[in-house]
């Protein structure tokens, strides 16, 4: 078997070669700068729509990484409320969501703040608040006391992935990895997100919940990065894009001596993508906050609201009256009313290639 990279001595004395990250990183440093710029010169309400919709797909697609699926409705409100955002549809969200919110907006809210053991037992609370995973009863709010390995693959083939850092020495690693992430040290915290986030995964401190905390970290000190506590890219996002190439990674380097570069080098090329992927992101946001500038003065209904913002946002398949209805859970006549009604002010129109079922479209329109 394999050593794993903490079977070494001085195994967190991590080395890379600079030569071979320091391209991405300066491309990933100036479109950092870029977007930071871009969203500094816009309004304070385009500003939050991004920061609100940044923040809604990180949470979404952090657990959707570990194949879990939330409600975008209920994670966009909690976040909205939280946040003192004022957004028209709210709606109740679920203890679970409510957990998973909480955790993020605290690493992201008071990235300033020092991450603790504390602090991390708070987030695995969070996370877990009826103290299981599934149907398994997990030991929640404090380290893990039994050993881990992650395992797949059918009872009796089971093929072992990886065994974490022994129970025993998990305190003591956690007290030497805090140590390190809270010291002002001359690492750019760009590349201590990376280093972090890897650290805390090779420890894998907790029975489950360990890649979504990872990933919080990384948010955390990405926030440093920033300067900000507004969120405009997702790499959370970006990792589940890229997901097979994230354990493909993990894996290849968890067996390595300490050195880290290739973890580096895809971390960097992935923060790059969730940067590129935010520039049409803005574009999208730029246009909605354009249309209901346009229309401050016009008479929508609630469901109208609802439904328009919702394909602002992009949602999955095309709009038909069947579907307007479930979204704004009314009836098919009232939906089609709906529909004509914004038809008649410009708003909607009908989609060019017609078919079985008639599907509606946003329409043009100029300032």
């Amino acid at each position: 078997m394999a050593k794993y990279i903490y079977d070494y001595k001085n195994w967190t004395s991590f080395t890379w070669r600079e030569t071979d990250i320091n391209a991405i990183f300066g491309e990933a440093r100036n479109l950092q700068g870029k977007i930071i710029g871009q969203m500094n010169s816009l309004g304070f309400a385009t500003k939050e729509e991004a920061n609100l919709y940044t923040l809604t797909l990180d949470i979404i697609k952090s657990s959707e990484i570990e194949g879990e699926k939330l409600d975008y409705d209920q994670v966009r409100s909690s976040i909205a409320r939280r946040l003192g955002i004022n957004i028209a549809g709210l709606v109740p969200a679920n203890r679970n969501v409510e957990g998973i919110v909480e955790m993020m907006l605290d690493a992201t809210q008071n990235y300033q703040k020092p991450l603790t053991n504390k602090r991390l037992f708070g987030w695995h609370s969070a996370l877990f608040p009826a103290g299981h995973s599934g149907m398994h009863k997990i030991e929640v709010g404090r380290y893990r006391t039994g050993e881990m390995q992650i395992v797949s693959g059918a009872m009796g083939k089971e093929k072992v992935h990886y065994e974490a850092v022994p129970a025993s020495k998990v305190k003591e690693e956690m007290d030497k990895f805090l140590k390190w992430f809270n010291e002002k040290n001359k690492i750019d915290p760009v590349l201590k997100s990376a280093i972090g986030h890897f650290w805390f995964i090779i420890i894998h401190p907790f029975d489950d919940g360990n890649g979504r905390i990872a990933r919080a970290i990384s948010d955390l000190m990405l926030a440093r990065a920033d300067g900000t506590t507004e969120r405009y890219y997702s790499m959370s996002s970006q990792i589940l894009v890229e997901r097979k190439q994230y354990y493909d990674i993990l894996q290849r380097v968890q067996h390595s001596n300490g050195d880290i570069t290739d973890w580096l080098e895809w971390f960097l090329h992935c923060l790059k993508n969730a940067l590129l992927t935010t520039e049409s992101t803005l574009k999208k946001i730029l246009r909605k906050t354009e249309f209901w500038k346009i229309h401050e003065n016009t008479e929508f209904n609630e469901r109208q609201r609802l439904v328009l913002n919702k394909l602002f946002d992009g949602f999955d398949g095309k709009l038909k009256s069947s579907k307007w209805a479930t979204i704004a859970k009314c009836s098919t006549d009232t939906a089609l009313r709906d529909i004509k009604e914004l038809i008649d002010k410009g708003i909607l129109q009908q989609e060019k290639q017609g078919g079985r079922s008639t599907n509606y479209e946003l329409a043009d329109f100029q300032k």
